[in-house]
């Protein structure tokens, strides 16, 4: 009858115990309505720069896709499985989750059992005992098992586990943003690579043409129509043009090498066959800045932890007010083993301990303080993760408008600097100009081929960059869901 009294008891004080603490709300961050920055012209004729309603998928998943790349898409799938700093922020989530199942215990009561035997034998000289009589010692059986809770009074335990979840909430984001930085990673790397192989394809036409134009400058040279200094700066050229062709290979080298790593091999078992980047960018849907705050995995990332770090001050709270413990115990005591589970046999026993700290040398203020301090700098950078995910997408938006203007620009510059060169080899040939003319308008040609390959990389990368800076397409709605963080 006592055992369920106190049950009662302790079901009740559970039931109306309280949280001590503040209660969360997620940081204000300033937001502004529109960017500043406008999308490049091509994003506008297509409509695509808008507030991003539920329905678009174009970056959802597998985001790389948009670029119509089936070597990319195959590289990236490989990241995904292979990579190993992936891997290791999967782990670090299911370590998370892990802890939350390993502070959920202590909301249930902790049972144990101690099963013991012994045989005491006492000394016959033992004090104030008779020498005379004989002492044979006795044996004790004993089969105990003890309860032990700690009532919930200021809400210690439920902080504690809500903070495990929240930190599980945010190891989950943390895998995002790793898949994230990883895939978008991978495919700068890929469009270095291939404009590396462009700009390979350029000086290889080049050292072609300049092996042509060495030739006509020597057999010029051989009828007498030309200086031998013609030749000689033919073949500096030409010189020039192949140590340009052989340095590209050691960029190309090195995306090559980062790309296998990125997928989880040796760079000695990967290799990509030269293909010339003949790519457009993209159009890249995107959302209002508000909307920036769901779709940045780092941004939910930090906000979750803030909301941990709130948590923490409550269980610092908690520490200031009494903790009440329910032990019990029962179980069988007998100095016979035949007869131990029999009931006069039993024991058992119930009650309540009630601890309260008097004295801690500011233990407890200092602990309260630096949970404040933690809370406070983790909001700060939670801030500071929204201000730079807003500089990211400027950052971007201005490059590709820009470097769209761009583009246009240097295509009309290579293609007057190609016709130069070709006027300026024909006044050549036919006796009116110097070679000099040819050279400066053979390095000319050059100068603007590799400059339109390398705008096309530059926009490529900003793409990529873009939509990392977007989010990839994903929405905070995606965090596992606290009910299922058990």
């Amino acid at each position: 009858m006592r055992s369920l009294l106190w049950i009662g008891l302790s079901g009740a004080i559970l039931l109306t115990g309280c949280t001590v603490g503040p209660k969360y709300a997620r940081p204000a961050v300033a937001t502004p309505p529109t960017y500043q920055e406008e999308p490049p012209q091509s994003f506008q004729e297509a409509g695509v720069w808008k507030p991003a309603q539920p329905a678009d998928q174009d970056l959802r998943g597998k985001w790389w896709e948009i670029f119509g790349d089936s070597e990319l898409n195959t590289l990236e799938e490989q990241v995904t499985v292979s990579n190993q700093n992936l891997k290791a922020a999967e782990a670090r989530f299911r370590q998370a989750r892990a802890l939350v199942k390993f502070n959920r215990a202590a909301e249930f009561p902790t049972i144990s059992i101690g099963p013991s035997a012994q045989y005491v034998k006492e000394s016959n000289n033992t004090p104030a005992f008779p020498t005379t009589v004989d002492r044979n010692g006795s044996g004790d059986f004993i089969l105990p098992l003890d309860i032990s809770y700690e009532v919930d009074l200021w809400g210690r335990i439920r902080r504690t586990v809500a903070a495990s979840r929240e930190e599980a909430q945010a190891s989950a984001a943390d895998v995002t943003t790793a898949s994230l930085s990883l895939h978008a990673e991978l495919a700068v790397d890929y469009f270095e690579l291939r404009s590396a192989d462009t700009q390979e394809q350029i000086l290889d036409n080049t050292v072609k043409a300049y092996t042509d134009a060495y030739q006509l400058t020597k057999t010029r040279f051989e009828g007498g129509a030309s200086p031998r200094s013609d030749v000689a700066q033919a073949k500096t050229q030409l010189d020039d043009a192949r140590v340009q062709d052989t340095d590209v290979t050691v960029q190309r080298a090195a995306y090559e090498h980062a790309i296998a790593v990125l997928m989880g091999k040796p760079p000695a078992e990967f290799s990509l066959a030269a293909i010339p980047l003949d790519l457009k960018p993209p159009l890249i849907p995107a959302s209002v800045p508000s909307e920036l705050l769901q779709r940045r995995p780092d941004i939910a990332a930090t906000e979750r932890r803030v909301a941990e770090a709130n948590q923490q001050i409550g269980i610092a709270r908690a520490a200031y007010y009494p903790t009440l413990g329910i032990g019990a115990g029962a179980g069988f005591e007998s100095t016979h083993l035949s007869n131990l589970l029999s009931a006069p046999n039993a024991l058992w026993a119930i009650g309540p301990q009630l601890t309260e700290t008097i004295f801690d040398a500011g233990r407890r203020r200092a602990t309260s303080q630096g949970a404040w301090a933690n809370f406070d700098a983790l909001t700060a950078t939670y801030r500071q993760t929204t201000l730079t995910a807003f500089q990211e997408v400027e950052d971007n938006l201005a490059a590709l408008r820009i470097l769209e203007h761009e583009a246009q620009q240097q295509r009309d510059a290579t293609a007057s600097a190609n016709e130069w060169l070709e006027v300026s080899t024909n006044r050549y040939t036919g006796g009116v100009d110097n070679y000099l003319q040819v050279i400066i308008a053979q390095t000319t040609d050059l100068t603007n081929q590799r400059y339109e390959a390398d705008i096309l990389r530059r926009r490529m990368d900003a793409s990529v960059l873009l939509v990392k800076a977007l989010g990839g397409g994903w929405n905070v709605s995606e965090l596992p869901k606290e009910s299922s963080l058990r």
